[in-house]
């Protein structure tokens, strides 16, 4: 084993960005026009149809190499069970939504076989979602009130609930917002914004599921006590759902209550038995369908419904509805709840998706993910489904039973079908409080997230903030305004990282080309005339100004003051001037070049020597530039520029110096001789540029490196988020009133803000040949062979650092794969 730590030395000259790029023959950015991109798009060709129809269906790319002899077995045992497990979890899921048991059992059929068809998981097990089922639940039911259904029963002589005409009017609603939702995930696959979810961070989601999972547990409390209370809707339902479940307490069923708790108490025991014997059975025990057929067993004998008043299920219809598009009319009623639900099923899928495809070394399609679940659901509106999503416990039952492909899933589809078909009118006599405790049992796991909080706050103060604000808004505002205000909070975070950054004045390491902050490190020595300033966030409009100011303070120049006295004393000069010249001719005396310097106040341009002689700007952090960025930079060198300092700036990535190029930051005066590579190119330029003392630890002609280097530089399509919003903001302001357009504009300037930060795309990096220099090997050179190596493991490629002869190849779980050396005499 070699020695760790190899010094070596680079002799070469200063560098600026403008010297690399010539080194390194940097290519002419060729950005092509729309009628240009229109015409490529609409280009087809025999491989380019082929690959577009095994890009939208990919059952048309696995299916004909489907391995049978290793993956049949699994995927039958995976596909009956997961089927059994959708009898329980579709009936209890209907009930949350408000419907009839068998609308739920019609989720499990229709919406599998088209995600079999159009997915990209492996493993996902599409159906039932107990947060949707409640946000469904919770617009039916705010839509369809049980007054507008009131008929008079002559046999009672009082007013009783028409529950089938105001069941079949929330089958509308429920198919309405499922097609709705079906609709918006379409469009957003086809719009490619697979990347939406990314703004439902984890903490945000735990805290969502967690919120959510009081909304269903309340709104089961009417099975499990047997008592008829009013569905509330809107900000604050659950207080006052729970207020009104506390007033009808004493009318609770005694029989119905008596069946929750045994169900409850058998199916925890069971759970646990099951936990603890599971490496022992083949295949977990199905407690679910097993209480389903004992409760309805029991109930049928006993004849809990006309003895005790337990509410049961009643008639299931046998076989399939004929196909019915929704009521188009409540569209614009639902649209808003539509949104919400396309979001969090979606929220769901990809990140469930995700964890197995990482696990198992497959991709994902998010954008086709969408597509597949948008068509399950719009298909499945139309055949009065609900909305699905995928469940984690259901999903790591088809995986751990051994399923291998969505094979099982459409196995679980014909399940379904058999027990719509031919089951499901055995199960008329089930208490509909059995399903309000397997509901209430599965959310078990759901609930001790909130061991999260203390992990969190130990790891991350403010994603631990996150996971509560999203709890208490989800819990207080309902589960569609509460996933707004989560995501609203969210995203202020991210502002209120960016605008709160850590700002630090860098010393050298003596003896290296390392740089560090002075405040944190003790052998950190300051180059002696050199400030070097350096921002931990991004250089933006909400942060510019701050920026300054931070500067001022570190260098302890308040440059405002400053300039102020200058402007003075100019003002004062040209009042003397003028005095002057009016009394010269007032005495008639003619001011010759020897009179000029009468009564005239110099202007020393040279900086008090308590000054730095130069300010060196690393930009290392800053990924994009905006307007007022650039502008800041400017402001910066010409206020600086004016008492004789001299500022230039460092680290600037290639993204950042096209932003400049792009912001008019270069002109005459200000060229890319001012940019540099590195700090060190910049400190040893301001040095040999102002003539002063060689900083500690520099020898002449080069420096001592010891370092990787790695970064990820931002995508050009980030230039043009700061015209864009410009103008749609002018478009709200000539459409809408000053409120709303300030409104419209704020928001717009925030997703910018987002838009930003997420859309870098991973380079590859090259030396330039003769220094220590890396950059882009797509914007510099060519290198096939580079991209043919990296070609089947693009998706695994997070960041990579290309040296001669050696590829460093990192992951996206942030650790180091092995290096691949290129074959000798053929250099990478």
């Amino acid at each position: 084993m070699g020695e760790r730590w190899m010094a070596y030395s680079v002799h070469r000259k200063i560098l600026d960005e403008g010297a690399v790029d010539d080194m390194a023959g940097k290519f002419e950015s060729k950005t092509q026009t729309l009628s240009e991109k229109v015409k490529k798009s609409m280009r087809c060709s025999a491989p380019r149809l082929k690959s577009f129809l095994l890009h939208s269906i990919p059952l048309l790319s696995w299916l004909p190499r489907y391995p049978i002899r290793e993956y049949a077995i699994g995927d039958l045992i995976s596909g009956i069970n997961v089927g059994i497990m959708q009898l329980p979890f579709g009936m209890a899921f209907a009930l949350l939504a408000s419907v009839p048991p068998i609308f739920g059992l019609y989720s499990c059929f229709y919406p599998v076989l088209i995600y079999f068809i159009f997915g990209t998981s492996k493993h996902l097990s599409i159906g039932a979602y107990a947060v949707v089922g409640v946000m469904i639940g919770g617009v039916a039911d705010r839509l369809i009130l049980n007054s507008d259904f009131m008929i008079w029963d002559n046999v009672t002589n009082s007013s009783i609930v028409d529950t089938m005409s105001r069941d079949a009017a929330r089958i509308q609603v429920a198919a309405a917002v499922t097609f709705l939702s079906g609709v918006f995930q379409i469009l957003f696959g086809l719009a490619q914004f697979g990347f939406l979810v990314t703004y439902l961070s984890e903490p945000l989601v735990r805290g969502y599921t967690t919120g959510t999972a009081f909304h269903i547990i309340v709104s089961q409390l009417k099975y499990t006590f047997g008592i008829n209370h009013v569905r509330h809707s809107g900000p604050l339902s659950l207080i006052y759902t729970l207020v009104e479940v506390s007033y009808l307490i004493l009318q609770t069923n005694i029989g119905t209550l008596v069946v929750s708790i045994v169900t409850i108490v058998c199916l925890v025991v069971a759970k646990e038995l099951n936990a603890c014997l599971s490496k022992k059975l083949p295949v977990p025990i199905p407690v679910e369908l097993l209480a389903v057929i004992i409760g309805t067993v029991v109930s049928w004998q006993v004849n809990l419904e006309e003895k005790y008043g337990v509410d049961v299920v009643g008639l299931i219809p046998l076989g399939l509805r004929a196909p019915v598009f929704p009521d188009v009319s409540l569209f614009g009623q639902v649209i808003g709840d539509a949104f919400a639900v396309s979001v969090v099923g979606y929220g769901m899928v990809i990140s469930i998706a995700q964890i197995f495809a990482l696990k198992y070394g497959y991709k994902v399609d998010s954008n086709q993910e969408l597509i597949a679940l948008g068509l399950s659901n719009s298909f499945g509106g139309i055949f009065q489904c609900l909305s699905v999503s995928c469940s984690m416990s259901r999903t790591a039952i088809q995986e751990s039973t051994g399923g291998k492909s969505q094979v099982a899933g459409a196995l679980s589809a014909i399940v379904s079908l058999f027990i719509v078909l031919w089951i499901g009118a055995l199960f008329k006599d089930l208490p509909k409080a059995v399903l309000a405790a397997i509901i209430y049992v599965t959310l078990q796991n759901v609930l001790k997230q909130f061991l999260d909080i203390p992990v969190l706050w130990r790891k991350n103060k403010l994603d631990a903030v996150i996971w509560v604000a999203t709890f208490i808004f989800t819990l207080l505002l309902n589960p569609d305004l509460g996933l707004a205000a989560a995501i609203g909070f969210s995203m202020l975070t991210v502002i209120f990282r960016t605008q709160i950054p850590k700002y630090s004045l860098l010393g050298q390491v003596p003896g290296t080309d390392i740089y560090r902050p002075l405040e944190e490190y003790s052998q950190v020595r300051q180059v002696p005339g050199i400030l070097i300033f350096r921002s931990s966030a991004t250089l933006y409009f909400a942060n510019a100004e701050m920026y300054q100011d931070a500067l001022g303070k570190k260098s302890d120049i308040d440059i405002a003051k400053i300039l102020s006295a200058k402007k003075k004393l100019k003002a004062k000069r040209k009042r003397i001037e003028k005095e002057n010249a009016k009394r010269a001719k007032k005495n008639g005396v003619n001011m010759g070049p020897e009179h000029k310097d009468i009564a005239v106040i110099k202007l020393d341009v040279k900086p008090e020597p308590s000054y730095p002689q130069a300010i060196v700007l690393d930009l290392s952090p800053v990924n994009f530039l905006d307007t007022v960025g650039i502008k800041a930079l400017q402001n910066i060198q010409r206020d600086y520029g004016e008492i004789g300092i001299e500022v230039v700036l460092a680290g600037c990535q290639t993204g950042v110096v096209d932003n400049l190029q792009t912001g008019g930051f270069f002109n005459d005066k200000m060229t890319k001789s001012s940019l540099f590579s590195t700090i060190h190119d910049a400190v040893l330029f301001c040095i040999n540029h102002r003539g002063g003392v060689k900083g500690e630890g520099e020898e002449k002609g080069g420096s001592n490196l010891c370092s990787r280097l790695f970064c990820t530089f931002p995508n050009s399509r980030v230039a043009l988020c700061c015209g864009r919003c410009w103008v749609m903001s002018l478009t709200f302001t000539l459409t809408f009133n000053l409120h709303q357009s300030l409104s419209v504009a704020i928001v717009l300037s925030l997703l910018a803000l987002i838009y930003s930060t997420q859309h870098c795309s991973t380079v590859v990096l090259g030396r330039v040949a003769g220094t220590d220099c890396y950059r882009d090997v797509g914007l510099y050179t060519e290198k096939e062979s580079l991209k043919k190596h990296l070609g089947s493991r693009r998706e695994f490629l997070l960041q990579a650092l290309v040296e001669e002869g050696v590829l460093v190849v990192y992951s996206p779980n942030q650790e180091t794969s092995r290096g691949s050396s290129s074959p000798a005499g053929n250099p990478l």
